[in-house]
């Protein structure tokens, strides 16, 4: 008689030491920062350090939101897939503050109708209960009253070309507390620069900056991301500026935080003001002084 055959045990679960407890696995299976079968790979551990590393940046300012109100909002534009929505509500409500009754709301703004529903769909399947998809342009949320009057928090993440701008001054608009941008392509103030370039050359040494075609693009982007530090600046926010991922990982990895603070210091604001005219004056940027203007 022959004999029977032994049932084999059912695989024990894989233990990842890198994920914190109370992560929602299906999240990071969608975000594909694990594998369809459940595992990290080479990449996707560093893409896992990489959200750990920009969460460490956001979490003390949700912690200081709540400290401040009982129900404060992140607004995060040009959201897309709204990965960085998704990750903060997990690592924030789910993991950092599992079990306590928060009533803080997380709301991603995206002009992509098929993004948004898309992140719906996410949202209700995983029981993200505060978390809203508002299928909006940057001005349309401007005016929005889908979104609360004061948002305490907005980011944006790889906003390309004038997002970042436009991000900005919803911030300002919305009165945020903190704002947390990181920077992707500008081309504008590269191509006024190259407009202007004979006047420049003849008018002051510091063309030599963006003489050349490459230069240009490389200084363009940098005075960009200036002309933004000293217009939040120029708006009373106090201003850091830091690397996301080291620059073996991306080379648009600029950290923007700005943060209100509880008293303003109108020497500042003013002196920031003054060295904001001059930099667009010196640079002929004129042009651009509404795009960076003092709200």
């Amino acid at each position: 008689m022959p004999k029977a055959l032994k049932s084999k045990p059912a695989p024990t679960p894989q233990i990842i030491e890198e994920l914190r407890p109370g992560q929602s696995i299906e999240l990071l299976k969608e975000l594909h920062i694990l594998t369809r079968e459940g595992k990290l790979n080479q990449d996707t551990r560093r893409k896992l350090k990489q959200v750990y590393h920009l969460y460490q940046f956001i979490e003390p300012l949700l912690n200081e939101a709540f400290a401040r109100k009982p129900a404060p909002s992140l607004a995060d534009h040009g959201a897309g897939k709204s990965y960085l929505g998704f990750i903060l509500y997990d690592l924030f409500f789910n993991v950092a503050h599992r079990g306590e009754k928060t009533t803080g709301h997380i709301y991603g703004i995206e002009n992509r109708p098929e993004l948004v529903a898309r992140s719906r769909e996410l949202a209700a399947r995983l029981g993200f209960e505060r978390m809203s998809f508002l299928n909006l342009s940057v001005q349309e949320a401007t005016a929005s009253d889908q979104l609360p009057a004061v948002v305490d928090i907005i980011t944006a993440l790889h906003a390309c070309d004038t997002a970042t701008d436009d991000a900005i001054a919803f911030g300002l608009a919305r009165q945020a507390r903190h704002m947390v941008l990181v920077p992707c392509c500008q081309a504008e103030v590269a191509s006024v620069l190259k407009k202007s370039k004979a006047l420049s050359l003849a008018r002051t040494p510091l063309a030599e900056l963006w003489r050349h075609p490459l230069h240009t693009r490389e200084f363009g982007s940098q005075i960009t991301n200036v002309l933004r530090c000293l217009q939040l600046e120029a708006n009373g926010y106090e201003v850091t500026v830091t690397e996301l991922v080291g620059w073996e990982h991306s080379m648009k990895n600029e950290l923007i935080i700005a943060s209100r603070p509880a008293q303003q210091r109108p020497a500042a604001i003013a002196a920031a003001r003054g060295r904001l005219t001059r930099v667009l004056s010196e640079l002929g940027l004129g042009e651009l002084t509404a795009r960076f203007a003092v709200a």
